[in-house]
């Protein structure tokens, strides 16, 4: 890291490829100076103000889907006009529709359990003294991602609920959209008494501006990148503040020996066409050398119909049925987070290849396995080493709302904190309370 110096004093800061300017760099460590002010407000308040909030911003940002759309739809434009793909247009669209189910999670957090103040242990020692070790906000929370409006409202959401103020950086490519979506959840949190400054943008510092917020150690508490693998490693490399990695979804299915043809087909199908741009869309499918030549056909044929780019080894090249066009698959095939109508497919001789498989080339988020054999099952669950193991579901379930948790801010593929979803309780640290009579250490 360099600064550049004038006469006058310092103007800018270069660190990597980015060079921050000075007033760039004081603009986002105002915002978290602000934001740190509204987290104590935060701190002091109780589970039926948060929760007011809550739902005063879902009923905001339903009321005002129309001008949230409508900036959508530039973004939407100017994304197609530079050539953004479809699994990543998908990711930023949003609908009257989208919107409702967006405004209806926060809902869902409402009604969650409110994990301030929860007691993690406690005991009273022989001495007298009183301990409790409880939960508590981080305090201000940053978040970096690319394209994902819904991830402006989902973080907002979740780190209020913990009692966290949010400093977001949402991406150029969303830029109109989190705009107009901040503003209006500022509104809603004024409404109920709770300053605007709990839930902030930065996108107007633009990259700069993300880096500027790696650096406001002593300010920000935690930082969390969500995007692809480019700007997961970036935040990492270059962060001096606390960061959660969520790593990239390069998922893989397992078909075993011992599956049902009629159950792997379908969770084959959901896991990689419901949604492709997404996480925890399946990217590699692995099959069982005794059933290939039984499932393969099938599967490669549904997904063709479904419109889905086939990278296949040999065995799975010559089990491809007439009209099904299988491109030959290489080491950067099973490195590769498509986010698209592509899927990679190898014919593995047993469990054992499968899982070396998987641990050689997976990014830590979710695997899954379709089997009838309850010892096969058991062995993958312990030895393959990701956030989230599946046994004969969807890849697509690795997510907060679909377990329960509520909105995620994100899935962390670390080892250290939390890891997978993180929910409610993964926003918050711990904090000893010591209660006693005057007690004096002799």
């Amino acid at each position: 890291m360099t600064t550049t110096a004038s006469p006058t004093g310092p103007t800018a800061t270069t660190t990597g490829t980015t060079t921050v300017p000075v007033e760039v760099e004081e603009a986002v460590r105002a915002v978290a100076r602000r934001a740190r002010v509204a987290a104590r407000a935060l701190a002091r308040a109780d589970r039926a103000t948060k929760d007011s909030a809550l739902h005063a911003m879902a009923d905001a940002l339903v009321a005002g889907a129309q001008e949230v759309v409508a900036a959508n739809a530039v973004d939407l434009e100017r994304g197609r006009a530079a050539g953004t793909s479809a699994g990543l247009l998908d990711r930023l669209a949003l609908t009257p529709e989208r919107i409702e189910a967006i405004a209806g999670a926060l809902r869902d957090l409402a009604a969650l359990p409110d994990p301030v103040g929860e007691v993690v242990r406690g005991s009273t020692l022989p001495n007298g003294l009183r301990l409790r070790q409880v939960r508590v906000p981080l305090g201000v929370v940053g978040m970096i991602y690319e394209a994902r409006p819904n991830v402006t409202v989902d973080a907002a959401g979740l780190a209020l609920k913990s009692g966290n103020a949010a400093i977001l950086r949402g991406g150029t490519a969303a830029s109109g959209s989190n705009t107009v979506i901040v503003r209006v959840l500022g509104e809603a949190l004024e409404s109920v008494g709770l300053p605007a400054d709990c839930v902030q943008s930065i996108d107007e510092h633009g990259r700069p501006g993300a880096v500027a917020l790696m650096h406001a150690r002593g300010l920000v508490d935690l930082l969390v990148p969500r995007g692809g693998a480019d700007l997961i490693r970036t935040v990492v490399a270059e962060a001096t503040v606390p960061v959660v990695e969520t790593g990239t979804g390069n998922c893989h299915l397992y078909v075993d020996a011992g599956a049902d043809p009629s159950m792997a087909l379908p969770i084959l199908m959901n896991s990689k066409t419901q949604r492709v741009g997404v996480c925890n869309a399946v990217e590699t499918l692995l099959v069982h050398a005794d059933v290939a030549e039984t499932f393969l056909p099938s599967a490669l044929e549904a997904l063709s119909g479904a419109d889905v780019v086939v990278h296949g080894d040999e065995r799975t090249a010559r089990s491809a049925p007439d009209g099904v066009h299988v491109v030959p698959a290489t080491d950067e095939d099973w490195a590769t987070e498509y986010l698209s109508l592509d899927i990679a497919v190898r014919v593995v001789p047993d469990l054992d290849a499968a899982v070396e498989h998987i641990r050689a080339w997976s990014s830590g988020h979710t695997e899954a396995i379709v089997t009838g054999d309850l010892r096969a099952a058991d062995r993958f669950v312990a030895e393959v080493d990701s956030a989230a193991v599946i046994v004969n579901a969807s890849t697509r379930f690795t997510d907060g709302g679909q377990f329960g948790l509520g909105a995620e801010i994100g899935i962390s593929t670390q080892k250290m904190h939390a890891r997978g979803p993180m929910g409610l309780p993964e926003l918050t640290t711990t904090q000893w309370v010591v209660h006693g009579d005057g007690h004096v250490r002799g």
